[in-house]
């Protein structure tokens, strides 16, 4: 009965007409993000976090989470019709998306791309609803010393398990264990790292950070990489969205497995939607009868990645709402929003603020449900968002970057701050760097520094108060075999003799 009235709740906040109407709002404009290749979830959240200073926590979170979940359905769009992902997590989309369309099936590819991201959303939120509340019961047992040891084992496997370097992936996340620490200290009054700058004494802006490195940085990065719709995919009609029988039948069992592999992953920190969309497709084509038909138009190569991203990048909220540990930088800026409301992210979210948690879960059905009547139906509208020229893109989103952060201090140092973090961003992309591990050594070092030094005080100095505790231990022990295993795995590609050339090649 415990679930009954807890979701009776969550419906009755979430369908009250100020959450409906922001939730419509953030899964259309997750759409239409999803749909544009080259911007991305994670640069909207971050240009609409100065919106949330005007919402209540619950409103501002259901829109933000709207357009994070709304990206991932319309970023198929551009991967089927441009072989062009919208999104990272729909790059696996393409290779069996774009031949269905040269094959004269886009429509079809566009519905079932729809049916899988909705089948593999309720998949999340059916796992949410069940055992979101007892991880956060268990959760309330923990103390300083455990949630310290938590943070460690989840920035580095945000950082180790991402793509690229695992090297580099340690070092910006401690680049921004220091971004966070800038300011007063609240316990000595000191000033640390503010080189006598007055506007640096209440820390770097938290928007201000994520609109350089994630919104900036990607406009600088995508000029002249994209190209607009060319209009030679055939005219998108309601008839040509209906699929065949062979199709339906093809399609249950890939929804399924993809995702149950989606919810296993986006549970996972430093994973996400992007490596569960790719480790769906390797698995359908591991248990095909037929693996040569994957690339050329098999309708399994589009519904197994489209459940598995949709379903990680929903289940992704378990961690972070219960625990406080986001998995990826977009779960990040849902705790940074969290953080501006007064709200201390951790499984006391869930007791303290019921209403928010449960609100939020049901937001995800509403949600889920606007985003299949606004893709179905309305599919020649998105594809007509493909023609809009990048020139004047761009340029309006550069403008909006800048009016939103002056606009929550009337500040013009938090506008030179998004300049110097936007060139930060791109440099790191051009030397190999992902940003996103910045962005969660920033938000989570100065909650690590806090329970630090509550373990330290509670335990009057003694470190091994982190190895005494069983939970902390564990979670340390995990850090530990984490880091050896990636280690073990780079020493044996270095290891690995250079394949021979043979002359005149």
């Amino acid at each position: 009965m415990d679930l009954i009235d807890n979701l009776a709740l969550g419906f009755a906040t979430a369908l009250s007409p100020t959450t409906l109407f922001w939730c419509f709002v953030g899964v259309t404009l997750g759409t239409f993000i999803g749909v544009l290749p080259g911007v991305g979830a994670l640069a909207t959240v971050s240009m609409l976090l100065p919106l949330t200073f005007h919402l209540d926590a619950t409103t501002a979170l259901v829109m933000l989470a709207g357009i994070y979940y709304g990206a991932q359905y319309g970023g198929s769009t551009a991967s089927i019709l441009l072989n062009l992902p919208g999104t990272p997590s729909a790059a696996v989309t393409c290779l069996d998306g774009y031949p269905m369309a040269k094959q004269g099936r886009a429509g079809v590819a566009l519905a079932m791309t729809t049916v899988a991201s909705f089948f593999g959303s309720c998949v999340a939120i059916l796992i949410i609803a069940n055992f979101a509340a007892p991880l956060a019961e268990m959760a309330l047992r923990f103390g300083p010393a455990e949630y310290f040891s938590m943070m460690v084992l989840g920035l580095l496997a945000a950082s180790t398990l991402a793509q690229g370097s695992p090297f580099k992936g340690v070092a910006i996340v401690v680049v921004g264990l220091l971004f966070g620490i800038v300011g007063t200290d609240v316990n000595t009054g000191m000033q640390r790292f503010t080189f006598g700058i007055p506007d640096l004494f209440d820390g770097l802006n938290l928007v201000a950070v994520a609109m350089g490195l994630f919104g900036v940085s990607e406009v600088i990065a995508n000029i002249g990489k994209v190209r607009a719709l060319s209009g030679d995919t055939g005219k998108i009609t309601l008839r040509s969205l209906i699929p065949t029988r062979d199709d339906v039948r093809r399609s249950w069992f890939p929804m399924i497995r993809g995702s149950g592999v989606g919810a296993f992953f986006g549970i996972l920190p430093g994973t996400g939607a992007s490596i569960a969309a790719f480790m769906s497709y390797a698995v359908e084509k591991r248990v095909a009868k037929d693996p040569s038909r994957f690339g050329k138009g098999a309708i399994e190569g589009i519904m197994a990645p489209e459940s598995a991203n949709n379903s990680a990048a929903q289940s992704a909220f378990i961690p972070t709402l219960t625990l406080g540990i986001p998995g990826d930088a977009v779960m990040a800026l849902m705790l940074g929003a969290l953080m501006i409301h007064g709200i201390a992210p951790g499984p006391r979210v869930v007791v303290e603020h019921p209403e928010l948690f449960w609100g939020l879960i049901a937001s995800f059905w509403i949600g889920n449900v606007l985003l299949v009547i606004l893709n179905l139906p309305l599919v020649g509208i998105w594809v007509k968002m493909l023609q809009i020229p990048y020139r004047v893109l761009y340029p309006s989103i550069l403008l909006f970057i800048c009016i939103g952060v002056y606009s929550i201090n009337n500040n013009a140092f938090d506008v030179l701050l998004v300049v110097v973090f936007g060139f930060l961003g791109y440099g790191m992309m051009i030397m190999g760097f992902e940003p996103a591990p910045l962005l969660l050594g920033y938000i989570l070092g100065p909650l690590m520094e806090e329970h630090l030094r509550r373990a330290l005080l509670l335990s009057r100095g003694d470190m091994t108060v982190f190895l005494t505790r069983p939970i902390s231990a564990g979670f340390l022990t995990a850090t530990f075999l984490l880091i050896a295993f990636v280690a073990w795995g780079a020493i044996r590609r270095r290891g690995r003799p250079a394949p021979l050339i043979a002359p005149g090649a």
